[in-house]
């Protein structure tokens, strides 16, 4: 049996991680997730989040800062998200 999807719940609906590109830093682990909504008021609809967890694996509800000497690492985790890749793509 393969590994079970992340899920997340939110205010306007909930969830699975569909794509996750994630990195290990010295002060946590940066994130970048594909949402997509399965029930809701979203539901059907993706969104991305910016996040990171901490070394134990917990969720973190702060802001993510990411070092600017990770950035390369980020972009290699990205590598293997490809809708991911494509939507930030976007924005660049």
């Amino acid at each position: 049996m393969g590994n079970k999807p992340k899920t997340f719940s939110l205010l306007w609906g909930s969830g699975i991680v569909e794509e996750e590109a994630q990195i290990q830093c010295k002060y946590h682990v940066p994130t970048i997730q594909l949402l997509k909504f399965n029930a809701g008021e979203a539901q059907g609809s993706y969104e991305i989040r910016f996040c990171h967890y901490n070394h134990e694996g917990r969720f973190q509800r702060s802001p993510l800062i990411l070092d600017v000497e990770d950035l390369p690492r980020l972009k290699q985790a990205l590598q293997h998200t490809p809708k991911l890749k494509k939507l930030l793509n976007q924005i660049v």
